[in-house]
């Protein structure tokens, strides 16, 4: 019977245990998130678990945070808003044309001086409601032109329904008198 040395086998086993330990700082630094920072999101997660403030009944909250934190340590998890920025323009462009710009604007802008928009609502709740108002500058007013002082005109009277006396007055055709 063949076997090997275990000597061999230790050190392999040890030099890979070393390159794994030296390999993780490496991994951590160039990702930008610590094991502390990766440690201390999963337990606020399990903390918002235990509390019931998520969406999720328990144990599938558990199960995701713990995902999440598995998938941070592989730096895997990431938070890029790229695929947001595009679902936001995907449903700007199911609009008819003459209304996408005004989504794009409210989607994407920020505030600023001309223009707010307040979001309100949350997926939790059913959906979310943006309003944009947008304040346009008014037309300069000029001073309003004199209008010339007219004399008010008094109507007329009508005439009588009833004729005056000694005139003659014709019946109607088709009436009788």
């Amino acid at each position: 019977m063949h076997t090997r040395p275990v000597f061999l086998t230790r050190q392999l086993l040890a030099a890979c245990a070393l390159g794994a330990c030296l390999a993780t700082p490496a991994v951590f630094a160039a990702s930008g998130t610590s094991s502390a920072d990766i440690t201390a999101r999963y337990q606020l997660d399990v903390q918002r678990c235990n509390a019931g403030q998520t969406n999720q009944d328990k144990a599938t909250c558990l199960q995701e945070a713990g995902a999440a934190r598995d998938e941070a340590n592989r730096n895997r998890l990431t938070s890029s808003n790229q695929d947001y920025d595009k679902n936001q323009t995907q449903r700007c462009e199911a609009l008819p044309v003459n209304e996408r710009e005004d989504c794009l604007l409210q989607m994407s802008a920020p505030n600023t001086a001309t223009q707010s928009t307040t979001t309100q609502g949350s997926i939790s709740a059913g959906g979310v409601l943006r309003e944009t108002t947008i304040t346009m500058p008014g037309a300069p007013t000029t001073s309003p032109t004199p209008t010339p002082n007219l004399t008010p005109v008094t109507p007329t009277p009508a005439a009588p329904a009833i004729p005056a006396p000694g005139t003659n007055v014709s019946p109607m055709p088709g009436s009788t008198q």
